[in-house]
């Protein structure tokens, strides 16, 4: 049944600001493109389900889909596999302008967005103490241009964190195959199982997507004897002209002795462009007004700011109608 209480609050709130709640009359069913279980997008995707099971009539499911990342989300969702999902500003902006790499030149323009700059996701590396000891190597740009071997660990193909470590390489003259014809090795696994590779000493350098709190960073920086390095000034130049925002990574992961410069992905929600204006509108208000409710499910979010949440430089790609009303009512967007 609908939660009655929570209809109420929301109509009382929309009254108050002088906004319409939408006129769903029919149950819906939804997909909430998210990423595996216990990562921090599935957290967002499983609280937001909570969150509309609520709000929408009876008979309504909210489904999360426990796969994807920033790479294959924006795909999921412009082609209709889900109706929403989660997505970076810079996969977005990818997908629709068709990065001649990353998507092979293919557009995927049947989405927009519904809700920017939800948390930022910083690209890092965490470098073994032990690695950098014994090769003297002291900084990222030494470490993968020495010509010496390196063992590199990151996710798989469909996360943006491969993505951005071909690009790092670009910045640097070096690829892959440079790294593996001098004795080095890249490693792809699921997110889970990276911490233990770090654990175990089976990896020098680990690459991640490192969202406030995010459990595979935590879990590596506790258990593994590894710090942080400085992404290259010049590789943050060839980044930031690939879409990605240069950032400082802040010391909020146990044992970072430093903050880190590097880049952000940026997170977003985005939905087809096919999902109705009502249906848009009633998604985009449950998020922007339930933050403290998604903070306390997740602190990567206790930073989000509503009033921000249309703004180009937090979306990248059009507003869906529907959030574009929402944010207009609200005063927040002219």
């Amino acid at each position: 049944m609908i939660n009655r209480r929570l209809i109420l609050k929301a109509a009382a709130l929309s009254v108050a600001a002088g906004i319409a709640l939408p006129g769903l009359a029919q149950a819906e069913d939804l997909k909430i493109q998210a990423m595996r279980l216990g990562s921090s997008w599935y957290v967002f995707g499983a609280t937001l389900s909570k969150l509309l099971q609520d709000a929408l009539p009876s008979g309504s499911t909210v489904d999360v889909v426990a796969k994807g990342g920033g790479v294959g989300n924006v795909i999921s969702v412009s082609n209709g596999a889900s109706e929403i999902g989660l997505a970076n500003v810079a996969t977005a902006v990818w997908a629709w302008n068709g990065h001649p790499v990353v998507y092979e030149g293919k557009q995927y323009r049947d989405m927009r967005s519904l809700v920017g700059g939800l948390n930022p996701v910083w690209f890092n590396a965490m470098v073994s103490k032990e690695f950098m000891e014994k090769t003297g190597q002291k900084n990222l740009e030494e470490i993968l241009t020495s010509g010496k071997p390196v063992r590199i660990s990151m996710k798989p193909k469909g996360s943006t964190v491969p993505v951005v470590a071909d690009m790092l390489f670009d910045s640097l003259g070096i690829s892959r195959d440079t790294i593996k014809n001098n004795g080095g090795e890249i490693i792809q696994v699921a997110a889970s199982q990276l911490p233990q590779l770090v654990r175990d000493g089976r990896t020098d350098i680990y690459f991640e997507s490192t969202p406030r709190g995010h459990p595979a960073t935590t879990e590596a920086m506790l258990t593994g004897n590894v710090v942080f390095l400085d992404l290259p000034r010049k590789s943050i130049a060839y980044l930031e002209k690939q879409g990605l925002a240069p950032s400082t990574t802040p010391a909020i992961f146990p044992n970072q002795a430093d903050p880190t410069q590097s880049v952000d992905f940026g997170t977003q929600l985005v939905a087809n462009k096919d999902v109705s204006e009502d249906l848009a509108y009633l998604i985009t208000k449950t998020v922007n007004e339930n933050k403290d409710e998604m903070a306390a499910a997740h602190k990567a979010w206790a930073n989000f700011v509503p009033e921000e949440a249309w703004k180009p430089g937090n979306t990248g790609i059009p507003l869906h109608p529907g959030a574009e009303k929402y944010y207009k009512e609200r005063g927040w967007m002219k």
